[in-house]
């Protein structure tokens, strides 16, 4: 089973121990550890069958379905990388996507046009519905092939950034098992709720933070706060893990039922109640500790290139508002000259497919620059201040978006806000507050806003322009406001 940490043993192992056990649960269907590795297996044997061998990159291209988890395992076995995509891109986003991965094979679902966009980038093309009928005439035993070391590729994750071109994230095997690892000693893990869609990290993450614990994982194809509370319900899961985004939709669902006098608004089975990726609010912090009473709440910040860099839990999230923290496990942190946050370890990925400029850029003597800009307390807690490439420069000032929010989100009226500088030809550019209130009725003029900024905010930090938005931009995955849209949205606004 391949040299070393590989993550094909993470299914063969999982399959011996606790064969019955399931493994992954969506809707009324479940697959035990046992048929997920026979699985995996079968379907290696069709992807060797379609010229698919060690080093490849496979394009995945479907929706949140249990017959993607065999494919994710018999590349793993046979060594090839797995390349999720999502599946609302638009066709074109796709194929540039699916060109820049430069793969064997695409294999998409019936939602999408795979064959057109494999075609138009020259390469083979297979239905997931097809590959799961022609797997099921293969043996269960695994392959005689080429099998990975634990330095080989294992995933490349193009990064969902808010401006940019999207890089592919690599990863080894080696840090795949290393970040997902339970421990020596297995200990009573539960099952966990994945609300995150299968091209994104954080899914595959999840994913192999329960089979490596060999336990369940739960899968949701919607993400609205019904159908996340029934499935936490109907499972009695003891973990979940939201962007703030996607709390904010539990807890709303959680309020209706309580008006509606159909349950107690809380979620007792849970046992860690997670969150991080974007910037999460007191109140909502509070919110989730009412509806998870029973939980230990915890804020983790990292990202694809870096893993869980820190974590914030336990009283230290309410004692510790805005900080994310303290390093995670084999994570060491620094600060630059300019306060930008730099990780090194034995988690980092192996750089960014095809792309050596940016990895140069990323990767400086073994240091992984994130881009954030962050600060430390006296007792050594990490807060993020902004983004190096956010960071608004007026009349020779730096204005960190992320300190003003803080304040503007105090604001009586204002629901969400986000801060970006707009191009000025005097100033070069100039702070301004796109906010989301409460009530379009009653909406928080720019005087109040102004007048929270001062004594807390130099004068330089205020906002000089106020517009009003029904909502923010944000990613798909990850719900990160995309501050290049709103300049570019509101600049196109005022041209003539």
């Amino acid at each position: 089973m391949g040299q070393g940490l590989v993550i094909g043993e993470v299914f063969a192992g999982a399959a011996r121990a606790v064969p019955g056990h399931a493994a992954a649960i969506l809707g009324d269907r479940t697959l035990t550890f046992a048929e997920l590795a026979e699985a995996g297996n079968r379907t290696a044997h069709a992807l060797l069958g379609l010229g698919v061998a060690k080093g490849d990159r496979v394009v995945c291209w479907a929706s949140t379905s249990l017959d993607v988890l065999p494919v994710f395992a018999a590349l793993a076995r046979i060594g090839a990388v797995y390349v999720p995509i999502g599946p609302a891109l638009p066709a074109d986003e796709a194929e540039a996507l699916t060109r820049a991965a430069r793969p064997t094979l695409v294999v998409a679902d019936a939602r999408v046009d795979g064959e057109a966009v494999a075609e138009a980038v020259g390469v083979a093309h297979v239905g997931l519905a097809e590959l799961v009928e022609a797997s099921a005439d293969e043996p269960a035993e695994a392959p005689d092939c080429a099998e990975p070391d634990e330095s080989d590729p294992h995933t490349i994750f193009f990064t969902s950034g808010s401006t940019g071109k999207p890089k592919g994230v690599v990863l080894s095997h080696r840090v795949n098992v290393l970040r997902t690892h339970p421990g020596s000693q297995l200990e009573p893990r539960g099952t966990m709720v994945c609300v995150y869609p299968m091209f994104h990290m954080g899914a595959w993450t999840i994913a192999l933070q329960q089979w490596q614990a060999r336990d369940t994982l739960v899968l949701v194809p919607q993400t609205d706060g019904a159908s996340i509370v029934a499935a936490v319900r109907r499972h009695e899961a003891t973990r979940l893990n939201c962007v703030p985004a996607v709390w904010e939709r539990v807890l709303s669902a959680l309020a209706e039922e309580q008006l509606a006098d159909t349950g107690d608004g809380t979620l007792p089975s849970l046992r860690f109640a997670d969150t991080g990726t974007s910037a999460t609010t007191p109140e909502l912090l509070s919110g989730i500790t009412k509806a998870a009473p029973n939980a230990t709440l915890r804020v983790f910040y990292g990202s694809t290139e870096a893993g869980n860099v820190t974590s914030l839990d336990g009283a230290d999230v309410l004692r510790k508002p805005g900080s994310c923290g303290v390093p995670s496990i084999f994570q060491h942190l620094a600060l630059s000259p300019e306060n930008e946050l730099c990780v090194r370890g034995p988690l980092l990925f192996d750089g960014y497919f095809d792309d050596p400029d940016a990895t140069a850029e990323a990767l400086q003597n073994g240091w992984y620059r994130t881009g954030d800009m962050a600060t430390t307390d006296e007792e050594g807690y990490l807060s993020i201040s902004g983004r190096t490439r956010n960071l608004i420069r007026t009349g020779g000032e730096s204005v960190a978006p992320a300190e003003v929010e803080s304040v503007l989100a105090t604001v009586e009226g204002v629901r969400e806000v986000a801060v970006i500088g707009l191009p000025d030809t005097t100033w070069g550019e100039v702070v301004c507050a796109v906010v989301v209130p409460e009530d379009p009725a009653s909406i928080p003029g720019p005087a109040a806003l102004r007048k929270v900024c001062e004594g807390r905010l130099a004068s330089h930090k205020h906002p000089r322009r106020v517009f009003y938005a029904d909502e923010l931009p944000r990613t798909a995955a990850t719900g990160q406001v995309q501050r290049k849209q709103l300049v570019d949205d509101i600049m196109a606004a005022r041209t003539p």
